[in-house]
């Protein structure tokens, strides 16, 4: 075994040797000739240089193309990053478009005239996402003068149905009624009672101001048309007014809850306001021929001593419309309409609603010619 190490030895010596032996190199520059002599010794040393510099430049280059991956790498999430940012301003800027065109369309249907309660609480619409970031900021920044222009729009509009509300509401209490009564639920009126509108929890809190100021004035605004206005009859002669009076027939003292109304027979008798005929009877309790209206709120009106009844139980009529002829049926002493207006089944005195001022009366007119979306049909005027 030892020995085939030194042969192998010698072997890997002898051939060292041979590559790296001393070599001669003959150099003639046209008149002289010199020689180099070149050593082992020299020629390991150059040996391990060059490997030296191989190894170097092989390092060199791993680690260039190391580094250039690692260049690569960070480029690539740059971009993936530049990306995302990109999108999330783009879907901020389509959230921010949407929300602009879904509070456009509330405006435009508070401002029509013709909206509806459940409509415009579904198009309610929610608050703006804060901006968190700069992404968010710079998209929502083109749109700033479109939201402000739409702020005031609907800063106008809420104060425009405050004032209309006052001035409706004014008109109301003229007539001795309280404009409470139409924000409160009343049983068996026309239109069903009064269903205030959920909005959402995360609505604008400046158009949740305009709609609850819209839903108060427009339910206040169809309580009006169920209020009997103006005259049952085109002329007449007052002949007997409401309270206390001589009984004409006992000549005791009497209530008397209505007003009477004198005309000829077959005079026309007209409904004061919309409603629904609740009664359409021959009354023995001294009304004769007698039609009573609903109009809804708790509001009812009475037509009696007719001489021939035109509207029929169910009947839906509208303000101004032909009910029935005068006449002197049932307890009467001539020709005349006894009536009466009721409040939750009180008479009242009808006078004040026979002299109804003009803003009550041209706010009737307006609403019938609109679409009403609770309080029953608009009516028609005689």
């Amino acid at each position: 075994m030892t020995n085939s190490v030194a042969v192998a030895n010698v072997g890997w010596t002898r051939a060292f040797r041979d590559i790296f032996k001393p070599r001669d190199i003959f150099l003639h520059d046209g008149t002289n000739l010199r020689r180099f002599r070149i050593g082992a010794r020299v020629q390991m040393v150059a040996a391990a240089l060059a490997l030296l510099l191989v190894l170097w430049s092989a390092f060199a280059t791993v680690s260039a193309v190391m580094a250039m991956n690692g260049d690569v790498a960070q480029m690539q999430r740059r971009v993936a990053q530049m990306e995302n940012d990109l999108q999330a301003a783009r879907d901020a800027a389509q959230r921010r478009a949407a929300l602009l065109e879904r509070r456009q369309l509330f405006l435009a249907a508070v401002m029509s005239g013709e909206a509806d309660a459940r409509q415009l609480a579904a198009l309610l619409p929610p608050q703006a996402e804060e901006a968190d970031d700069a992404r968010t900021q710079a998209a929502a920044a083109p749109f700033a003068q479109v939201e402000d222009m739409q702020a005031a729009m609907a800063a106008r509009a809420r104060d425009a149905a405050r004032r209309r509300y006052a001035e409706t509401a004014q008109a109301i209490r003229q007539v001795g009624l309280n404009p409470a009564r139409f924000h409160r639920a009343v049983a068996g009126g026309v239109g069903g009672p009064f269903e205030p509108m959920p909005a959402s929890g995360n609505a604008d809190p400046d158009y949740r101001a305009l709609f609850m100021s819209w839903r108060r004035l427009d339910q206040l605004e169809q309580g009006v048309a169920s209020i009997p206005s103006g005259q049952p009859v085109a002329a007449f002669n007052f002949t007997s007014g409401f309270g206390g009076r001589s009984d004409p027939f006992r000549r005791g003292a009497a209530f008397h809850p209505g007003v009477d109304l004198a005309g000829p027979i077959g005079t026309p008798i007209y409904a004061t306001a919309d409603g629904v005929v609740s009664r359409s009877e021959y009354n023995n309790g001294g009304y004769g021929n007698m039609v009573e209206i609903n109009h809804g709120q708790g509001i009812t009106t009475r037509y009696g001593h007719m001489s021939r009844r035109i509207a029929q139980v169910g009947q839906r009529v509208h303000r101004g419309e032909l009910i029935g002829l005068m006449g002197s049926t049932g307890r009467s002493t001539g020709s005349h309409v006894h009536y009466e207006v009721r409040i939750d089944g009180q008479a009242v005195n009808p006078v004040p609603f026979l002299e109804t001022g003009t803003t009550l009366v041209a706010l009737q007119r307006r609403l019938e010619h609109q679409q009403v979306a609770v309080g029953g049909p608009a009516g028609a005027s005689r």
